[in-house]
Formats: C-alpha cells, sequence, structure tokens
C-alpha cells in the first residue's frame, strides 16, 4: 500500500516505515502529525485518484527530528572582464519524518 501525499508544498509518494525529508514542519520533534492532502492511494491493486484529494484518508507520521539541513547550494555570480565574483552559500532547513501508516475511511 502507498500513497501519494502533499506534505508542505511538495508531493511524495510514501508507504508506512518510509523515512523521508520534507520542507521544515512546524512541529517539534517527536510530535506526531496527520497530512490529510492525500492525491492517490494504491491498496493491492485498487488504485483511488483524489478531485483533487482522497476522501477520508489520512497518512500519520511522526517527526524523527525538525532540524536537518540538506547540501549546501552555491549561488555564484559573475561579471566577465569586470573583476567581479561573488559566490554565496544556502543551506535549507528540512524535518525528517517517518511514516507510521496510510488510514482509508
Amino acid at each position: 500500500m502507498y500513497a501519494i501525499v502533499d506534505i508542505a508544498g511538495q508531493q511524495f509518494k510514501v508507504e508506512a516505515g518510509n523515512e523521508i525529508f520534507c520542507n521544515r514542519l512546524p512541529q517539534a520533534e517527536g510530535a506526531a502529525v496527520e497530512f490529510d492532502k492525500v492525491l492517490l492511494v494504491e491498496n493491492e491493486g485498487n488504485v483511488t485518484v483524489g478531485a483533487p484529494y482522497v476522501n477520508g484518508a489520512v497518512v500519520k507520521a511522526t517527526v524523527l527530528s525538525d532540524s536537518v539541513r540538506a547540501n549546501k547550494v552555491l549561488v555564484f555570480k559573475k561579471i566577465r572582464r569586470k573583476g567581479f565574483d561573488k559566490c554565496n552559500g544556502h543551506r535549507q532547513k528540512l524535518s525528517k519524518i517517518q511514516i507510521a501508516e496510510i488510514v482509508l475511511a
């Protein structure tokens, strides 16, 4: 059984037991969260597609860590022949969550 769920503005394919990194959530570490924006559910070959969301479907998860940082992305700017170059870096803050179960109503 798997589901396509919208978490913090991004879509993820999740199964029970998966650990995923998503954009930072407001919940603290160890908190239980529920996501009701389920776009698709596959259960033993039966596929249910929402319009836009599947009614009664909920994905339950637990926040494992709320302060994980992604890999650094470098932003490099250069103007040729002018002696100008600038390098900035950015590391996005992420939340690590573990999917507990997918519940259908």
